[in-house]
């Protein structure tokens, strides 16, 4: 048995956006955190869910093959599987279609040609015998209605029990059938292409007439029906919206809401320093007094510094970040934790320069009772 080789240690360079959908990047920038960050800032998680989902179906369309490869070689005999050449030659030619890493989004990787190879099969296999794994639940459905006479029924993932990515192997026994295919393809079509549909995505409407076309009229299931589509999200994502996700995560540390709670913490203290500064200095009041100034003015300016720089320099000093208000996660990733452990040095020592100053200024002026 090979040992299996560690991955290769990142170079001092921020993560691709296909290297966080390929989950081959720690927090802050991993497919959790940016699956976050289109869920609560950019108001736009159907897109990212849309390309899972189809990624998704492709890797039960990988496991239906892998088990319909592992029924011929098991339980066909020789004259059967010298019958259709063809298919032989694109199940030998499939890659390794237990790889859990998902598609490619590179044309031009083999990942991508395995994945052409793998439609160009079962639309072979639609139009053909349109077969199942003997020991599937769609093999035995089928087989028991022609031996009745009747017609299968159309698949539909209104009536399914089990989840559309389900493994190969459930507790249960049961494999991936040809139905399970069908029923993960409609239910794309039905949750993110048709008009009006319950979390409809945005798409050119010639890539959603061929989608339903190709569905709904020629009987297709394939992962190439959802290859225009998912390469058009994953563009828009990368264009849109993984540059502010890079910036969010790597030069801050702070969402949305605990920004704006800093702001309104840094002004209110802010103006009670202020306020108490010119109180004590009218009221003529000793120096040690006025060092009492060094509480509102250090909170004001190290909230209103976290909120300009959206970065709380303590907290990322500590190798956190926060993901959802008031929740943070470990700093994981070495090349954006060391990005963020300078520019936290850099917001601290603003934040103490400014801190100083003001406290300074107001300590040491002269006092003069009105």
């Amino acid at each position: 048995m090979a040992r299996q080789q560690p991955p290769e240690p990142r170079p001092n360079r921020l993560p691709s956006f296909i290297e966080v959908l390929d989950r081959k990047t720690k927090p802050p920038v991993d497919l959790f955190s940016f699956y976050i960050y289109m869920r609560d800032q950019q108001r736009s998680v159907d897109y990212l869910d849309f390309w899972l989902d189809v990624s998704q179906h492709t890797h039960l369309c990988r496991h239906f093959v892998s088990e319909l490869r592992r029924s011929i070689l098991v339980e066909t005999p020789e004259l059967e599987k010298t019958a259709s050449k063809r298919s032989s030659f694109i199940l030998d030619h499939m890659g390794d279609t237990n790889d859990i890493s998902g598609p490619s989004a590179d044309p031009k990787s083999d990942e991508k040609i395995k994945d052409q190879n793998l439609s160009a099969f079962l639309r072979q296999d639609n139009n053909g015998s349109n077969h199942s794994p003997p020991s599937s639940l769609g093999s035995r459905r089928s087989a028991s209605a022609m031996r009745h006479g009747e017609r299968p029924p159309r698949p539909s993932f209104i009536s399914r029990n089990s989840p559309t990515g389900s493994d190969s192997s459930s507790p249960g026994g049961r494999v991936v059938a040809r139905a399970d295919i069908r029923a993960s393809a409609e239910k794309i079509l039905y949750t993110y292409i048709l008009p009006g549909a319950e979390r409809e995505v945005t798409l050119p409407h010639g890539i959603l007439q061929d989608i339903t076309v190709a569905i709904e009229e020629e009987g297709r299931d394939d992962p190439e029906v959802f290859d225009m589509a998912k390469d058009y999200t994953f563009q828009a994502m990368e264009r849109d919206a993984f540059p502010g996700f890079l910036r969010a995560k790597v030069f801050g540390n702070l969402v949305p809401p605990s920004r704006f709670l800093r702001l309104v913490l840094g002004l209110i203290a802010f103006f009670a320093g202020m306020w108490a500064a010119f109180v004590l200095i009218f009221l003529d009041k000793p120096k040690h007094i006025r060092c009492w100034l060094i509480l509102p003015f250090t909170i004001a300016v190290y909230s209103l510094a976290s909120h300009q720089y959206h970065m709380d320099p303590l907290l990322a000093l500590a190798g956190l970040s926060e993901y959802t208000f008031c929740n943070f996660s470990r700093i994981e990733e070495l090349y954006v934790r060391k990005m963020m452990m300078r520019r936290a040095t850099m917001v601290l020592f603003i934040t103490v320069s400014i801190g100083v100053a003001l406290i300074c200024l107001f300590i040491f002026v002269p006092g003069h009772r009105l």
